[in-house]
């Protein structure tokens, strides 16, 4: 599943394994950026780079576990996948426990390797496509008016349009006309749809 924005971030302290790997991801058709240390990917980082990361657990200065807490500190999107040259169960639980997306030791096994990637881009597009809805619910309720996001809060808590109205001390036949302009901003025609985009439209 390689797509040309997707980007393999290679983070290793030894300039040969850097190359191999660059060289096998290219002939691959994968896009790769190269960092000796965490401390240059850290300066050069940016939150909209798309794909995921390949980071050795064992670097001089700021190692692999370092690195990958900090980059959740900073709320990085780019799934990790750990790689050593020395299997270390401790290890490969620190960094799962720290989200990692994969654990691989060196040497790679090629196919391996191309799987962890592919399955961390599909990881990195799903996260992404969550929060693009999230943000796309946001803006569509931002266009209700105050009383239609009254109504609609009242509605996905499960009360009827009977229990509505003394409510908020309207008509029934106001909240139903309250309730269908909603629903027509929203672009929803029944309850369930309703709420997914209710709970899209928090956080």
């Amino acid at each position: 599943m390689v797509t040309s924005n997707l980007t393999v971030f290679i983070v290793d302290d030894d300039p040969a394994v850097r190359d191999a790997l660059g060289l096998l991801l290219g002939i691959r058709g994968y896009r790769t950026a190269l960092f000796s240390c965490g401390e240059d990917f850290l300066q050069g980082w940016r939150p909209e780079w798309a794909g995921c990361l390949l980071i050795d657990i064992r670097m001089s200065g700021m190692d692999g576990l370092s690195l990958q807490r900090r980059l959740l500190e900073l709320e990085c999107m780019l799934p990790i996948i750990i790689i050593t040259g020395h299997g270390d169960v401790a290890l490969a639980r620190q960094a799962f426990k720290a989200q990692a997306s994969d654990f691989l030791e060196k040497p790679f096994d090629h196919d391996k390797l191309l799987a962890a990637i592919d399955e961390a881009f599909s990881r990195e597009a799903h996260a992404r496509g969550l929060l693009q809805r999230q943000a796309e619910g946001q803006a569509l309720l931002r266009a209700l008016t105050p009383r239609e996001r009254e109504v609609m809060h009242l509605v996905v808590t499960g009360q009827h349009n009977r229990d509505i109205a003394p409510a908020l001390g309207i008509s029934v036949r106001t909240v139903e006309v309250h309730k269908a302009r909603l629903m027509d901003k929203l672009g929803v025609d029944n309850v369930a749809d309703l709420v997914r985009i209710s709970m899209l439209g928090t956080g």
